[in-house]
Parts: structure tokens; C-alpha cells; sequence
């Protein structure tokens, strides 16, 4: 028997090259019949039925449950290259040493005895001899195939039947078994003997494949394959670094979801989802995310059920709730496409964060998981706020806008950062921290103002006060108050200098505006006839 470390140490070594035993009666002890039957949807009435890579996932469902009723399996084989724990079952090799005699290779019993296999599919037979000593030190399945203690098992003429589109990966990783090595180099024929190898449990096969994969320079068709692989193969920790790498790609070239929306509208959900799920993503908010993601799933999805399924299953768990504008909020609320009690909570998870206080949300946002980001901020172009509305006896609102200390320096020397808009008196606003030359042109200073966007509407005057906390009180303290004119057209009201300091000493370390990295900015702003 190899050691595992041995064999992937070996692979590819003339020491562990067998190829002169390969289909060679001499060397071999056992025959396979491999029986090639068209493929699936040629011959299956019921998909479940068949055991493909088409319907790999599902049978993977029960394999994660069996491997934890037999443990007692993994611990008392010896340490072999491939025999190692691994992902696949023991119940599903054993299924199909039982389902060998009849030539279907079968889920289970029950789809034995129920399903009445066309002989006529089968379109080819092929006879290869086998040493099962190779086959068994180098795949689970064929281990469990030749030792389970069954009369299957020292029958020397063993039949197996796949489907015409498994023939050639099949063949290639037989060939592989003896000689640790391919003769296939692009990618789709690479994806499909990894899934051969995945399917008769070769991992050394698999290695090589990531391996291979891994050097080949990626492209757009590549990255898109990847991430369409099963999920069963997928999670599995040897696929996981190419997935990584395709996901990259996708994100380094496609970021900016807006610019690239048109392309965007034919990719498959495999690539969206890679998309959604990435911190990298530059956009203005994540309403736009939202926007986008609705906008794919009506071009992909024009009947409606089917589009709140993929919606519900498959896109949301990828929307940042808490980041989206209270606005955004309320159309997903009533927005038919959503399933409202999976909405509802989502929208009140958002609420919720929206009103902690800051140092919770760092604690929410480090709980967050790799695959859960629900609280981990995208790097948008325009920074969330929160938002205090009132409509009586005036219309006022009262605008809370945090700024970390790093978000601060890469302003420096002429930088700006802008917040999400928000309304009132029928108006949009945002908020904008700069950092610009002092009146004098003397030295850099922080700069904080509100502006309108809208280019025209008729007049109208607001009553304002700029405030920022402060250490040791830890209060909001008020800088500066005032009453201002739109005139129409965009226009902003604010001051160069806020804090009345160089741009070094608000910086310093010692600065009593950052409170624990943090600082917090709050305007209050009220419409006046």
C-alpha cells in the first residue's frame, strides 16, 4: 500500500508507472465489462433513477449521512494513498457491489428492484482486464468493490455500466490508475475526468486535475465552468482553490456590476452568485446590487414563480439588507417578487443594525462568516448613513454619517467621500466629507458639507447645524448653525475647516474626534418656507 503523502509525492514518477500492465491479461486478475449505454435523458424516465454526473448532488445528500454511521470503516483501513477518509460513502459503494450482478449501477435497492433497465440503450460493451491491487491502492470505490467480503467481491468478471458521455473520462483515469498522468489538457476534458475521479473516488486524480487546472491561464468560458461544477464536488477541499481563483476572476473583472451590466444579463447564476457574494464589488450602494440582481433574474426568469424560487433560494442569501437605503427597504417589502416572511425578517435584521451602536455593528460584522456576509459593508462609492425623519409640526430630519479613521487618511490630499442620498421636503440631499486647502491655502484641513442633487427646482431655505462627538463627554457637539437658500440647480452649504485644525493634528493619534477609530458626524437639517 502507498502512503497518501507518498502518492502525492510520487505522482507522475517513473516508480509509480504501471502503464505496461495496462488492459494486459499477463498482469491482471480481474475483467471489467463495461457496458456503454446512452446517456441519461436518452434512457431514464425518471433522472433519479440513473447514476451519472448529472445527478451527483442528490445522491451526495445521503452519502454526508451515511459516512457518519460508519466511521468504524475509515479507522481500520490502513493509510492509502486514495483509501483515506474521504467525502463518499461506503453505503454507496456497497450499494453499487450489489447492484454489479445485474449490470445497473444503481442509489440504492429499491431503484433496483423498481427500475426496468432497456437493454437496447446499451450501445457498446468493452472488455478490460485489471489488477485490482492497482485499482484498489488508488480509488475508494474499487477497494470496497474487491474487500467487502460479498461474492461480488472474488467474482473475477465485474460489470459496470456508464453512459456514452463517461466513456473517454472514464478510460483516461483507468489509464491514470496506472500511470499518474493525463493525456488531456483543456479544461472541459480536464472537468470531466475530475468528475469521473470524483465519482470512483481517485483523489490523487483529482489533485492532478487542480493542479493542471490551476497553471492553465484562466478565461472568462474557464472561470464559468468552474463555478458550474456540482456542489458536491465544489465544497470538496482539493476543487476549493480553483473555485477561489475562478471567483477572482470574475470579481477583478466585473466589479463594476453597472458598467458591465448588458454582459452581465447573459451570464449564467453560477457567475452571478459569484458575483453577490463578493466584498469587492464598486458600486454606489447596495441598492444597486439589489436593482441588479432583480433586473438578471426577470432577463433569466420571465415566468414568476419560478424567478421568487431562484430569488428566495438562490440570490437573496448574496443581498447586504443592512447596508440598503430605508427607502430600497420599503420596495422590497412590497415588491411581489420577494417572499414576504423571508423579506420581512431580513428587512427587520436590517432596522435592527441600522440602530446599533457602532461598536456592535464591528461585533455583528466579525461574527459574519466566509459564507455569510449579511453584515460585512461592500466597498461602496457612497457611504451608508442613518436617518431620523419627522413630518410634524416642520419637516426635519437628523442625518448620523460615521467615517473610520483609514476611510479619513485616504482622503488626504484632495480626496472626497459622498453618503447614499435621502429625502426630504420632496428633496435629495448627501453628505460629503473633503479634504482641501484652509481659506488661506496654508496647510490641508477635513472638510464636511450637505448638498442637494437635483439640477433644477424652485426655492426653498433650510435651517442646519453641523454637529461631531466628541472625547471625554462622548456627546454630539454642536460646530455650527445657520439657515441656507437653494436657488435651484445643485448647490452645497458646509465649511472648509470644520474642526478649526490642520490636517496633521486631526490625524494625530491623540485627536479627540475618533472615538475608538470612529468619526461620527451628524447633521440636522429642517425645511423652512
Amino acid at each position: 500500500m502507498v502512503m497518501d503523502s507518498d502518492a502525492t509525492r510520487n505522482e507522475g514518477s517513473d516508480d509509480t508507472d504501471f502503464s505496461f500492465a495496462f488492459n494486459d491479461s499477463t498482469f491482471s486478475d480481474r475483467i471489467i465489462q463495461l457496458e456503454i449505454m446512452n446517456d441519461l435523458f436518452e434512457v431514464c424516465s425518471n433522472v433519479e433513477s440513473c447514476f451519472t454526473s448529472a445527478n451527483r448532488t442528490n445522491r451526495n445528500e445521503w452519502r454526508r449521512e451515511d459516512i457518519q454511521k460508519d466511521n468504524d470503516f475509515f479507522l481500520e483501513q490502513p493509510n492509502v494513498d486514495d483509501c483515506a477518509p474521504h467525502k463518499h460513502q461506503d453505503a454507496e459503494v456497497e450499494a453499487m457491489v450489489e447492484a454489479s450482478t445485474t449490470g445497473y449501477v444503481a442509489a440504492n435497492a429499491d431503484e433496483i428492484a423498481n427500475f426496468h433497465m432497456d437493454y437496447s440503450a446499451v450501445v457498446k460493451v468493452k472488455t478490460l482486464y485489471v489488477s485490482s491491487a492497482i485499482l484498489a491502492v488508488k480509488s475508494l470505490f474499487f477497494y470496497k468493490l474487491f474487500s467487502n467480503g460479498m461474492m461480488e467481491s472474488k467474482q473475477k468478471h465485474i460489470i459496470l455500466r456508464i453512459t456514452a458521455s463517461e466513456e473517454a473520462p472514464f478510460m483516461e483515469l483507468l489509464k491514470f490508475m496506472y500511470n499518474s498522468s493525463l493525456n488531456v489538457t483543456s479544461p472541459p476534458s480536464l472537468l470531466d475526468v475530475l468528475m469521473a475521479a470524483d465519482k470512483f473516488i481517485v483523489a490523487s486524480c483529482m489533485r492532478y486535475c487542480i493542479r493542471v487546472l490551476l497553471n492553465i491561464p484562466m478565461k472568462l468560458e474557464y472561470a464559468l465552468l468552474y463555478l458550474e461544477l456540482p456542489y458536491s464536488v465544489v465544497m470538496d477541499d482539493v476543487v476549493l482553490p480553483l473555485i477561489v481563483a475562478a471567483k477572482q476572476y470574475l470579481v477583478s473583472r466585473y466589479k463594476d456590476i453597472i458598467k458591465h451590466r448588458e454582459e452581465l444579463m447573459g451570464f449564467p447564476l453560477a457567475g452571478v452568485v459569484a458575483l453577490l457574494s463578493s466584498d469587492e464589488l464598486q458600486v454606489a450602494s447596495e441598492d444597486v446590487v439589489c436593482d441588479f440582481m432583480l433586473m438578471w433574474a426577470r432577463t433569466q426568469y420571465p415566468r414568476l414563480e419560478e424567478r421568487k424560487e431562484v430569488i428566495r433560494a438562490k440570490l437573496i442569501p448574496f443581498i447586504r439588507f443592512p447596508y440598503m437605503t430605508c427607502r430600497k427597504l420599503k420596495m422590497v417589502q412590497s415588491c411581489n417578487e420577494f417572499e414576504h416572511e423571508v423579506t420581512s425578517k431580513l428587512v427587520f435584521d436590517a432596522l435592527y443594525f441600522k440602530a446599533q451602536a457602532p461598536h456592535r455593528k464591528r461585533i455583528l460584522a466579525a461574527e459574519s462568516t466566509s459564507i455569510n456576509r449579511f453584515f460585512i459593508e461592500r466597498s461602496y462609492k457612497y457611504r451608508p448613513i442613518k436617518i431620523v425623519e419627522f413630518e410634524f409640526p416642520l419637516q426635519q430630519c437628523v442625518v448620523y454619517l460615521d467615517l473610520r479613521r483609514e476611510e479619513c487618511a485616504n482622503l488626504f490630499p484632495s480626496g472626497q467621500v459622498c453618503s447614499q442620498a435621502f429625502q426630504l421636503g420632496g428633496h435629495r440631499f448627501f453628505l460629503s466629507a473633503h479634504c482641501s486647502m484652509d481659506q488661506q491655502s496654508f496647510y490641508h484641513c477635513f472638510g464636511f458639507y450637505f448638498g442637494m442633487q437635483e439640477k433644477d427646482s424652485a426655492n426653498f431655505s433650510v435651517e442646519y447645524e453641523f454637529a461631531v462627538r466628541s472625547r471625554p463627554t462622548l456627546e454630539y457637539i454642536s460646530k455650527y448653525k445657520g439657515n441656507f437658500i437653494f436657488t435651484g440647480g445643485r448647490a452645497a452649504v458646509g465649511y472648509r475647516n470644520f474642526l478649526s485644525t490642520p490636517w496633521t493634528s486631526f490625524m494625530a493619534e491623540d485627536n479627540l474626534f475618533f472615538i475608538n477609530g470612529v468619526l461620527h458626524l451628524r447633521v440636522e437639517i429642517t425645511m423652512r418656507n
